[in-house]
């Protein structure tokens, strides 16, 4: 896989010096737990990196629950734990495989190509009876700091432009079903999804916490034409990066994440909701 490693690949890895590993554990309903996890049980050498904190940028009228961070501050961060042009990253949650995926992302946005996930996190780490602990790392600091790849974002105004111009591609949110159809919404104040959506559950990327096969990935998009330019979103920008992630793994190559994603949309009180009820 293409942005995925395993366990075994990380253990036979662990003591290389060009190699970084991102503690990303996160509790959306309890902000602190993750660092707590951290300091408790870790990969030998990982980092943290904060979902809410480092991760994510200060909440705003618009810009969505988790807006993106500043280039300039994720940059410092980056450059904080040693990452450099020839540093292999390895990012990894309590499993979900999300919190992992924003990071991913997050990187590739800011210019770090050399950017990878742990299939099955740390659970699956821990399955295999390989060694964590409670020490933290002391990182030698980089300078290091590449040019943004703006192709993997998609902005509020360019969304708004495909929903009323009838621009070629798709738009998917990755949203279990019913906060897509508008029957349930837990978190923001509206439900629904936004005008000429498609409904792919992030979810589904999965199974027993582990991506699907790449053949099965590949059946799962089989409908999409890859020529298509693809936007996918969520409710804050974090679940849409497995669907990102798995997209990229079946050969799509122009896939973007609008980063405000829903709850971004419906801080414009002006645009419309779609409903499947």
């Amino acid at each position: 896989m293409q942005l995925v490693k395993e366990s075994e690949w990380l253990f036979e890895h662990l003591s290389d010096p060009d190699l970084r590993i991102i503690d990303c554990q996160f509790h959306l309903s309890n902000k602190t737990a993750g660092r707590e996890q951290y300091r408790e049980c870790h990969i030998p050498g990982a980092a943290f990196m904060d979902v809410a904190q480092d991760l994510s940028g200060p909440i705003k009228e618009h810009g969505g629950r988790h807006p993106l961070p500043a280039r300039e501050d994720f940059i410092e961060l980056m450059k904080g734990i040693g990452i450099h042009e020839q540093t292999t990253v390895i990012a990894y949650d309590g499993g979900e495989g999300a919190f992992a995926g924003r990071f991913l992302w997050t990187a590739q946005l800011f210019g770090y190509e050399r950017v990878y996930v742990l299939n099955g996190g740390l659970k699956a780490w821990l399955e295999k009876g390989y060694p964590v602990t409670e020490d933290i790392p002391v990182l030698t600091p980089t300078d290091y700091a590449p040019v943004m790849n703006k192709n993997l974002l998609v902005t509020y105004p360019e969304v708004k432009d495909w929903t009323e111009n009838d621009r070629p591609g798709y738009l998917i949110d990755s949203r279990e079903s019913d906060r897509y159809k508008g029957i349930h919404e837990p978190i923001d104040h509206k439900a629904g999804h936004i005008p000429g959506a498609i409904n792919m559950d992030w979810t589904e990327n999965f199974r027993n916490g582990k991506y699907l096969p790449v053949p099965e990935l590949e059946n799962r998009f089989n409908h999409l034409n890859k020529d298509e330019p693809i936007i996918v979103y969520c409710g804050s920008g974090i679940t849409a990066t497995p669907n990102y992630i798995a997209l990229k793994e079946a050969g799509f190559t122009n896939v973007k994440i609008y980063a405000g994603s829903f709850s971004d949309w419906i801080s414009y009180p002006e645009n419309r909701i779609e409903t499947d009820q």
